[in-house]
């Protein structure tokens, strides 16, 4: 079950999302999808490995894998126990948010919260929800009949997977997962079963 209390744990992998507030948009501009993406990169790349996103107009998904502390140079972390990680680790998230937020309040001429509550975060214990997720996760668009073809949304992973350059996502152990490039494709063709 997905809440805002399961700890990042280094090694785990994780679904973490949110949405705005009531009915407002966290996105209003292809400018907005961008800069958040360019947030994550400059907030989150070093202590996560993504392996699959979409940014709706109300609403993000990220599914990723905690990087291990001990293994990667988490230059600015200073801890050894695990609670200690997970604080590090949602400040950084915190950044992301906070950054985005007063960003987007200072475009829209808001104030007050953007995003609804904390984010939340399900921790993913095996291989076949997984796939399932990634899938989830890129269909996303086309369940709330945005686009009809997977692949015309600009703001998920799943074109990313199509080519061979640079990206933020961990290509070759998703498509490993799927077995090939034409199953995972093949699979994301269908509606998701989550």
């Amino acid at each position: 079950m997905a809440d805002s209390k399961t700890p990042l744990e280094a090694d785990r992998f994780y679904h973490i999302y949110n949405h705005a507030v009531g009915n407002e948009l966290l996105f209003y501009r292809n400018e907005n999808y961008l800069l958040f993406l360019r947030l994550i990169q400059k907030y989150l790349v070093n202590y996560f490995d993504f392996y699959a996103y979409c940014l709706m107009p109300n609403h993000f998904h990220l599914v990723v894998q905690v990087k291990n502390p001990n293994e990667n140079n988490f230059y600015d972390y200073k801890g050894n126990k695990p609670e200690e990680l997970y604080y590090f680790l949602s400040r950084k998230l915190s950044h992301l948010f906070n950054s985005y937020a007063q960003s987007i309040n200072k475009q829209q001429n808001r104030k007050g919260s953007l995003f609804y509550n904390r984010y939340k975060r399900q921790q993913i214990n095996n291989e076949s929800y997984f796939k399932k997720l990634i899938h989830y996760v890129h269909y996303n668009p086309v369940s709330a009949r945005l686009c009809n073809d997977i692949s015309d949304w600009m703001f998920s992973s799943y074109n990313a997977y199509l080519t061979s350059s640079k990206s933020l996502i961990k290509r070759d152990y998703v498509i490993d997962l799927f077995g090939d490039l034409n199953n995972f494709i093949h699979c994301h063709k269908t509606i998701p079963e989550i």
